[in-house]
């Protein structure tokens, strides 16, 4: 009888056991999305891809230009040992419209960015799990996908620029420039095109022409609010920008010049300054054709390709870049 009450007790505590419901097991958090480019362009007209060569003057003129954009594997993500890997971007193109007006030493923008296609593969890294981008889940409560709504737009960009010291085609030219980042109505949190939020640049604007040789820096902040810093590959926070371009100026027929060179730039955010996994740097060789008149009616033809010397933190194995700029200047006021 004893044996058959300690067999009956075995069963009861084995059949409690079992009904008990199982101990949840920890989720990997699924992070928002946020904007990955790393290539924050000069303003339309400014000459470089992303340096500006603050050649603003004269009276009233006008610009306005299309550049369209290719970055291999942008956002790569691995653990701090290694041992996992995963590309969550790895092919994202873009193509951008700017409009701008000149006015003596003033430049006044708008910029805006379409996505072309934007792709890549989802998966866990560490306690993180990214989404694919151009994944059939909507994202947008109308379902908006940029890969098959090609009129979406990114991020708009409002800019303002101004030449403090020098004059165009002097030695030495010293700006300010002002950015303002307006966050797409639609939000491409998981396509990887925005914080989401409003962000605002300030840089320190350098560029002169001694003889044949034309060059330009600048040195400014990204004001960021957006700070996933756990996620791996996520936005650190506010960023320190820097950059510098340098080339000859080559006088070619027809009242034009063909200006080839390196533009070297890049962001560190301020949280581990210049740190290996904070820190983006890209090399861009450009050539720009355009016309060396004074005044009048100018087009500007340009091409730029490059690479991430430290590919890291959205900086791309490879980028290609194409643009077309429509601008006029008039002499008086100058």
């Amino acid at each position: 009888m004893r044996s058959f009450r300690t067999a009956v007790l075995g069963a009861a505590t084995l059949a409690s056991l079992a009904a008990r419901p199982a101990e949840a097991q920890p989720q990997a958090q699924q992070p928002q999305g946020f904007a990955v480019e790393r290539l924050y362009p000069s303003a339309p007209g400014a000459g470089w891809f992303v340096m500006d060569t603050l050649d603003m003057h004269g009276g009233l003129g006008g610009v306005m230009g299309m550049t369209v954009g290719y970055a291999r594997d942008p956002l790569r993500l691995r653990t701090t040992d290694g041992a996992q890997r995963l590309t969550v971007v790895s092919d994202e193109s873009l193509v951008g419209f700017g409009i701008g007006a000149t006015y003596d030493r003033f430049r006044l923008y708008i910029n805006l960015d379409m996505p072309l296609d934007v792709a890549g593969d989802g998966g866990t890294i560490g306690a993180y799990q990214f989404a694919a981008p151009n994944s059939n889940q909507p994202f947008t409560p109308s379902g908006v996908n940029p890969s098959t709504t090609p009129d979406a737009l990114a991020d708009g960009r409002i800019g303002f620029d101004a030449r403090i010291y020098g004059e165009a085609g002097g030695p030495l030219r010293l700006g300010a420039s002002a950015q303002l980042f307006i966050p797409s109505p639609n939000t491409f949190d998981s396509e990887y095109l925005s914080d989401g939020t409003f962000r605002a640049m300030g840089r320190a604007l350098f560029a002169g022409d001694v003889g044949l040789v034309t060059y330009a820096g600048q040195l400014g902040v990204h004001v960021r609010p957006r700070d996933d810093s756990p996620t791996p590959g996520g936005p650190q926070g506010s960023e320190l920008l820097f950059g510098v371009a340098a080339g000859p100026r080559l006088p070619l027929a027809g009242g034009r010049a063909l200006v080839v060179g390196p533009e070297v730039y890049g962001a560190t955010a301020f949280r581990s300054l210049f740190g290996s996994a904070a820190t983006a740097l890209e090399g861009l060789l450009s050539a720009r054709v355009e016309g060396t008149a004074e005044s009048g009616g100018q087009l500007r033809v340009r091409l730029g390709i490059g690479a991430g010397l430290h590919p890291r933190f959205g900086a791309p194995e490879w980028r290609m870049v194409v643009g077309v700029e429509l601008f006029d200047h008039h002499q008086d006021n100058r």
